[in-house]
């Protein structure tokens, strides 16, 4: 792999990397191979609003550029957005970086790099949206390679050691209203019936028929968005499992993760917060490749379809084959194994 020379100790880098959870969580390694190779730098990063809880309060971060991305989607608002970006644009010229490293790889992304001034931006060479147009240097990251493999290339590009890979969580103090829970129930699983995508999903029937099966109590999590179905779950599961879908933030997610025996879910957000976190997880797979955005880490079973078609990476899809066709007795044999 080609090198990138340092020639001055930066005193100040930016890291931009907004979204999504999963995402940023790959990231965290990134960011603790970087805080080890340049310890006296002050690193700020650029998160989205929503998911600065992964971040906060992390002694290797001295500043959060939080950006409201979907609200800058309304066209409604066009005249808040750019004042919005001025006022970012201006902020981040002033902080006046050594280094910006943009690991998300889009137009949006790529501009921001650029509109630091930093005399060294780094990106992938195969950034989306004409993004690597922005940078001074460009690494190779690959695209058949785990996320977390992908930006540790940029860490042995700039020289950092990526042997040891350690996922830097929040150190905030668990709520008291998980507190309690966790005091109430004092083993049980998380289950994540949601995903971004509805190809992601395993039909809700299926975790009904799991839930009831399973020997230990769960929690079933997930935005507001899934509240109506992991509700439905909960009621199916005849006191088996409690409902807190749209009832935490990101810290609550990971206290209640951490406190898990195992973590059964879709390819989604919490999945990697799992993984990240030590615990057990049992993932259900589709039309993503786990190989590229599974699990990190040898603790995980992964049940994925064997079908030609899998994987399609289609948002829409009219049969959902490869994921109808993974029983109820698979998953739950393999949450067995997981205990």
């Amino acid at each position: 792999m080609e090198r990138i020379e340092v020639k001055n100790i930066p005193r100040k880098i930016l890291v931009i990397k907004p979204s999504s959870l999963g995402d940023v969580v790959h990231s965290l390694p990134f960011l603790y191979s970087l805080s080890q190779r340049f310890p006296f730098a002050k690193i700020h990063w650029v998160i989205a609003k929503g998911l600065e809880g992964i971040l906060e309060g992390n002694p290797m971060v001295s500043k959060l550029w939080i950006i409201n991305k979907d609200r800058w989607k309304n066209m409604g608002r066009i005249t808040g957005t750019l004042a919005e970006i001025g006022l970012l644009v201006k902020g981040l010229k002033d902080e006046a970086y050594d280094v910006a490293i943009d690991l998300q790889g889009l137009m949006r992304s790529g501009l921001i790099a650029k509109a630091t001034g930093a005399p060294m931006r780094i990106g992938f060479k195969e950034a989306r949206e004409g993004s690597a147009l922005f940078y001074t240097h460009k690494v190779e990251g690959g695209r058949d390679i785990h996320a977390v493999d992908r930006y540790l290339k940029v860490m042995r590009a700039l020289g950092g050691d990526t042997e040891e890979v350690q996922f830097p969580m929040p150190l905030i103090r668990e709520s008291e209203k998980i507190q309690h829970l966790r005091s109430d129930m004092q083993e049980y699983i998380v289950i994540v019936p949601g995903a971004r995508w509805e190809t992601k999903k395993w039909p809700a029937e299926n975790f009904e028929a799991l839930v009831s099966l399973l020997k230990i109590k769960s929690v079933i999590v997930g935005g507001s968005a899934e509240r109506s179905l992991s509700e439905k779950i909960q009621q199916q599961s005849k006191g088996k499992a409690l409902s807190l879908a749209g009832e935490t933030d990101i810290m609550d997610l990971i206290w209640l993760i951490r406190g898990a025996k195992c973590v059964i879910t879709n390819d989604s957000g919490p999945m990697h917060v799992a993984a990240a976190c030590g615990i057990p997880v049992v993932a259900i797979f589709g039309p993503t490749n786990p190989a590229r955005t599974g699990p990190y880490g040898t603790k995980n079973v992964i049940i994925k379809s064997s079908l030609a078609c899998a994987p399609c990476y289609k948002r829409k899809c009219g049969d959902l084959k490869c994921l109808k066709g993974i029983l109820v007795q698979q998953v739950f044999e393999a949450v067995t194994e997981a205990l």
